[in-house]
């Protein structure tokens, strides 16, 4: 297969979903994978095959200050290719790893595209790390160059390796000057003859639970699976698709590389060293955003700021990252009329379930499987299909949007993919219309009194109470149930952590879950939370079994139902209930 027809076939695939926008039943009877041949290399046989003298905007940065810059597709498309053929003259060649840690510049996006022209291989990295975490990434990555912002160059003084150093901003001392890449007037990029199957992206995961692990990518897995992606966010040709997270982690390629990209939309990104609901709504209807995907933390901020002023140009809003709790999309709903929609992925792969444009959104549901995944339920007893159990990839379908593997990880790469299944590690159930609801963890989903617990639903209560801005529901020891549910509670704005506020909010859900559910303890505290901003609940877990162990009891801010002559049975609460 040429590369004209590579494009096609991968062009004709786009457009059936792009058709389809709006049909889920009909996308995904209809809808298959692209056959791309023997080569493909998604920045030459895609990006330029559209964007080249193409002067739309591909990519508009906007500052804290209020400067910006906008970059069309044709720019993208030369400052790209004079990177590529610079970084070629360094050394770089196919197969290289490269670390790219850079913040949200238009030279990480440049530098993306010009990695993978060369067919080397991009190791996005945040720049939150520390020259322990940056150490450890470059030897278990086989990092052969760094390409980094003169402020982190300083980072890697002491991290020994035998790789190539270049700072974005110049001036570093035994770092090349990436700026002399302008200087390239006529570069010229051949294609680099990647196989679909050749490795494009490596990515560390986030570590909510464990040593973070190493995701590998294909020049197939990300660049074309990231088409379920589009699909779900809802993005069509010329939208500004605006995303919230931060560079180094999957879900900034997802939405500010490929998804909308592949749709042939705008990249918007908005930089701020303090995350200012307020001034984000006012780029969000300023600029004309018409997608906008965050995580669900960033909802409950723009939920208790004033959304009065409307959505402006909004046409999709998208939730990612963690769960969406119901309380959150009613009162999206009922300020702005739009549905907030959320979906499922991993680093590990692209989005595989989803609530898509124009479908009926079932409170707590995260959606069906999107068009082309193979997404089944088993239950990790008898390994079997099953209503209810630990969302997996069905192997056999061959997953175009699935990783390689863990890279030098052969016991998680075999845990992984056991019994035919790649195991996502989280619990949901399904309901007759194929609805996928979300349940927990594996490692997060309790027993108290011989009864399941999934922290999810409890949260999902927590956080209906004003007083509640976050919430994480761990299993706290207890000598009579084995464990009884313990929130910890991150308090809105306004709130104390006071005792009248414990009761309001014990009796809250004490009032809206089922007995066997009830929070028996609560805590006030800051929320721990991985460097890409999820909730690590295995430190809330481990805290529990410490202060069990040493015997103490009872946490210095924990408040106990038991404290609360107002919960007992017969009080006028529980009369008016």
């Amino acid at each position: 297969m040429t590369t004209g027809s590579a494009t096609e076939a991968y062009r004709r695939a786009r457009d059936t979903l792009l058709r389809l926008s709006g049909d889920h039943r009909g996308a995904v009877e209809t809808f298959q994978w692209p056959d791309l041949g023997p080569r493909f290399n998604w920045a030459i046989d895609w990006f330029d095959s559209y964007a080249r003298d193409n002067d739309a905007t591909a990519l508009w940065l906007v500052e804290e200050d209020g400067g910006e810059a906008r970059y069309s597709f044709a720019d993208m498309v030369h400052r790209s290719d004079q990177v590529a053929a610079w970084l070629a003259d360094r050394g770089v060649a196919r197969g290289d790893r490269v670390m790219l840690m850079l913040g949200n510049r238009v030279e990480l996006w440049e530098s993306m595209l010009a990695v993978m022209k060369l067919g080397a291989v991009i190791m996005p990295t945040t720049t939150a790390l520390g020259p322990a975490d940056l150490a450890d990434r470059i030897e278990r990555g086989g990092v052969r160059h760094v390409i980094a912002s003169g402020a982190d160059a300083p980072k890697f003084a002491g991290i020994p390796g035998d790789y190539g150093r270049i700072a974005v901003d110049g001036g570093v001392a035994g770092w090349a000057d990436y700026r002399d890449a302008r200087a390239v007037a006529e570069p010229r990029v051949k294609h680099p003859e990647t196989a679909p199957d050749d490795p494009l992206l490596l990515y560390f995961t986030s570590g909510t639970t464990s040593r973070p692990k190493l995701v590998q990518h294909t020049q197939v897995s990300y660049p074309v699976g990231h088409m379920t992606t589009m699909y779900w966010l809802g993005l069509r040709p010329g939208d500004v698709h605006l995303n919230i997270s931060s560079p180094g982690w999957a879900k900034h390629a997802w939405s500010c590389f490929f998804a909308p990209w592949i749709a042939e939309a705008t990249v918007f990104v908005h930089n701020y060293s303090r995350f200012d609901a307020e001034a984000l709504l006012e780029q969000i209807r300023r600029a004309g955003v018409t997608t906008f995907c965050a995580p669900p933390t960033v909802w409950r901020m723009l939920i208790n700021a004033d959304l009065s002023g409307g959505p402006g140009a909004l046409r999709e809003a998208v939730a990612a990252g963690e769960p969406l709790n119901p309380e959150v999309i009613e009162q999206v709903r009922r300020a702005w009329g739009l549905t907030l929609r959320d979906g499922f992925g991993q680093t590990e792969m692209t989005a595989v379930v989803g609530n898509t444009p124009g479908s009926p959104v079932k409170p707590g549901s995260m959606g069906r499987p999107l068009p082309g995944c193979p997404v089944v339920l088993v239950d990790p007893r008898s390994g079997q299909p099953a209503e209810e159990g630990e969302i997996c990839l069905d192997l056999s379908a061959a997953p175009t949007m699935l990783m390689t593997g863990y890279q030098g990880d052969p016991e998680r790469n075999a845990e992984a993919m056991e019994g035919g299944w790649y195991h996502t590690g989280d619990v949901a159930s399904r309901d007759a219309d194929g609805y996928i609801t979300y349940i927990g963890r594996t490692d997060d989903v309790f027993k108290a009194s011989d009864y399941k617990i999934s922290p999810f639903e409890l949260e999902s209560v927590l956080i209906e109470h004003p007083a509640v801005a976050e919430a994480a529901v761990v299993p706290a020891p207890d000598p009579v149930r084995l464990a009884v549910p313990k929130a910890y509670v991150a308090l809105a704005p306004g709130h104390e952590p006071t005792r009248e506020t414990a009761l309001s909010i014990l009796r809250y859900a004490r009032e809206n879950l089922a007995p066997f559910q009830r929070v028996r303890r609560l805590e006030f505290a800051e929320l721990p939370k991985t460097i890409s901003g999820k909730i690590r609940r295995v430190e809330l877990r481990q805290r529990e079994e410490e202060i069990a162990a040493d015997g103490s009891g009872t946490a210095p801010r924990e408040w106990r139902d038991d404290q609360f002559p107002e919960l007992r049975p017969g009080d006028a609460a529980a009369s008016a209930r």
